[in-house]
């Protein structure tokens, strides 16, 4: 469209400004290195099967909300798309299914979203699938209160984040243009240059269209997921910043967080030190 060929264009000028110049225009557009960060954590606990667990509790309950077959269950099929692709093997898959479905025994989960204000005012989610409310809801305030924020009530936060899905694609797959052509077509709303990656953004509804599409082009996805993505970004001043990176981390890593939502954007140079 007009307005994603506008934004290409802009972003290929800033490319060829000063370096100066680029770093306060990406800091204003929320760039920073936060997504690879991100990735290549995923790909680390992925190696470590850390994601397993996750991946389990996400299908078991995706088959218990709407069935257990993935062709005519989209949250299903997204879940076991993303356990394939990080070799988990087929048969915990099936019994996970079949847990939810009611086949086997298993445990039930309860889906909670909590919000939250990190330290230097960023508002935080952490989506949560749990057999034990009191338990989980004590364990993320602690986290949140050890590194210098604080849980809050619910809707205090959500409003500031749409629901989207994102999907990433590593650089060596595709070129960023090529990528553009297959996206757009399909129906995505964005395509972001993260550095090391690029993330595909669309709305919902288009995100199984999406992810299709890239599979039909032999294109190799790292993620995809529906997510929450901040409508603005706050940055992050410089005594703040290692403490939000590891309230954020400890959160990701908590078994019964799926995944963690944050509005805070860290510039370039603070983020290359925290590194």
């Amino acid at each position: 469209t007009a307005e994603h060929l506008w934004w290409f264009t802009l972003n290929r000028l800033c490319d060829s400004l000063p370096a100066t110049i680029q770093g306060s225009w990406k800091i204003m557009s929320g760039h920073s290195k936060w997504s690879t960060i991100k990735h290549k954590k995923a790909a680390k606990d992925a190696k470590k099967g850390k994601l397993f667990t996750k991946y389990i509790k996400e299908i078991t309950v995706a088959a218990r909300m709407g069935g257990g077959d993935i062709n005519a269950n989209p949250r299903l099929r997204t879940a076991v798309t993303a356990a394939r692709a990080n070799s988990m093997p087929g048969d915990n898959i099936d019994r996970a299914i079949k847990k939810g479905t009611g086949e086997l025994e298993g445990v039930t989960y309860e889906e909670i979203q909590y919000e939250g204000y990190g330290p230097g005012g960023a508002a935080i989610l952490a989506q949560v699938l749990t057999d034990n409310k009191n338990r989980t809801v004590s364990e993320i305030r602690r986290l949140f209160t050890n590194h210098g924020g604080h849980l809050g009530e619910t809707g205090c936060v959500s409003w500031m984040f749409d629901k989207k899905g994102v999907i990433t694609v590593e650089k060596s797959q595709i070129d960023e243009e090529r990528l553009m052509g297959i996206v757009l077509d399909a129906g995505a709303q964005d395509v972001k240059d993260e550095d090391e990656i690029f993330e595909v953004v669309t709305q919902p509804e288009d995100f199984e269209k999406v992810k299709e599409r890239l599979d039909r082009e032999k294109v190799s996805v790292a993620s995809a997921q529906i997510t929450m993505v901040p409508k603005n970004t706050v940055n992050v001043d410089a005594k703040h910043v290692e403490q939000i990176l590891k309230l954020t981390e400890e959160l990701e890593d908590h078994d019964d967080v799926q995944g963690v939502s944050a509005n805070f954007n860290i510039p370039t140079e603070l983020m290359e030190k925290a590194s």
